[in-house]
């Protein structure tokens, strides 16, 4: 068992325990630094999660899906705060995080897929999001190297992208600069923990800290690499169907392509040949000149999943408990600076903002038992 204590925060102020250092974590230690508190970070491996294999994408329109409309909100005012995030976290490093905000185009390439593209757009174009419908013509003149047999597609304006491994290490360096302590230690409980306030952000771990479920959905990814000294085919982030496979294809400005990627019930990190078959098969019925490309990196991770993937924010077991900042998913990234801003006010000042009420631990927690009858058993009906 850990036992940890961290410093005095500038001006008194409260000392507070960050579990677990990916993007969440990081950016949840930064902000409470920034407004006083005397934080201290504890990972054995930091970055290492699934951060560390994600494409990047801050995407609240092309994530917005039927049956999840708390989510597509939060989504969308995370990705409303991700333009000031960038700028404040590159002034406090001088790092280039690869934020791009050209837009995401979402293609299909059969006519079966372009009917099921149409059904998630005319839903999102109902919640008010940006989509603008576009022809094959109008596709390619966005993007040349769009193959000619995709029937058709959508500009998503204000779906974006940044790098997350540049991000990971660029908000562990304003973290440490803001006076941020880390441990390379492990927690596994937090009554070892002396601190005014907890925030569990341990992804896939949280389940064992909390007992919340939170459970490893895994994916794999790839990177693929143009010829030397040229750019990408795309400058779009270009997400799509191909025969029924979805898969996005990432362009950095560097000459990386990310191409993923897969969603298991699975608990491993391995990479299979049949997963590596299909993502590439997909990126390159898309965009034929991937085909061409050095393939660089197949990596596999594992998201932090909810039963309703939707994330945990809040505090756990009322108002003495930790403060859950887990179970993101596929949203990781785009949901950091949201959740960072929420959860370091609730730690900080003890308020918590409306944005976070449909998504608090207590939502997981075991419905009280019903009246009892004669004979000491619950009655139902509840």
């Amino acid at each position: 068992m850990l036992t940890g204590t961290a410093r005095s925060g500038a001006g008194g102020g409260p000392e507070v325990a960050v579990i677990g250092a990916g993007p969440i974590g990081l950016a949840v230690a930064w902000r409470c630094a920034l407004a006083g508190a005397a934080v201290t970070g504890y990972d054995p491996t930091p970055g290492s999660g699934a951060g560390a294999v994600a494409a990047g994408m801050v995407a609240p329109v092309a994530e917005a899906i039927f049956g999840e409309r708390e989510l597509t909100g939060l989504l969308a005012a995370s990705a409303s705060r991700w333009p000031a995030f960038a700028a404040e976290l590159t002034a406090a490093t001088g790092a280039d995080l690869g934020y791009r905000t050209d837009g995401t185009l979402v293609v299909g390439l059969t006519a079966d897929d372009l009917t099921e593209a149409r059904r998630l757009w005319t839903y999102q174009r109902e919640l008010g999001l940006p989509v603008t419908p576009l022809r094959p013509t109008g596709l390619r003149e966005c993007e040349p190297a769009l193959a000619t047999r995709v029937r058709g597609g959508a500009l998503l304006p204000t779906d974006h992208q940044v790098d997350p491994r540049r991000l990971t290490a660029a908000l562990r360096r304003a973290a440490e600069r803001a006076g941020v302590r880390f441990v390379p230690t492990a927690v596994t409980d937090l009554a070892g923990l002396r601190a005014d306030v907890t925030v569990v952000a341990a992804g896939c771990g949280t389940a064992a800290l909390t007992g919340l479920p939170v459970r490893p959905v895994k994916g794999q990814i790839l990177r693929l690499r143009a010829p030397a000294g040229t750019a990408p085919a795309i400058r779009y982030v270009v997400r799509g169907l191909a025969d029924g496979e979805p898969v996005y294809l990432v362009p950095r400005r560097d000459g990386e392509v990310v191409v993923g990627a897969t969603v298991e019930e699975r608990s491993d990190t391995e990479v299979t040949a049949g997963a590596v078959q299909r993502l590439l098969r997909a990126a390159t019925d898309l965009v034929p000149e991937l085909a061409e490309y050095r393939l660089v990196e197949a990596t596999a991770g594992l998201r932090p999943g909810t039963p309703d993937n939707a994330p945990i924010l809040g505090r756990l077991a009322g108002r003495s408990g930790p403060l859950v900042a887990a179970g993101h998913h596929r949203h990781g990234i785009a949901l950091t600076p949201v959740t960072a801003d929420l959860i370091a006010e609730l730690a900080l000042t003890g308020r918590a903002d409306p944005l976070l009420d449909p998504f608090t631990p207590d939502r997981f927690a075991p419905s009280p038992p019903g009246p009892a009858g004669p004979d000491g058993t619950e009655v139902s009906g509840r």
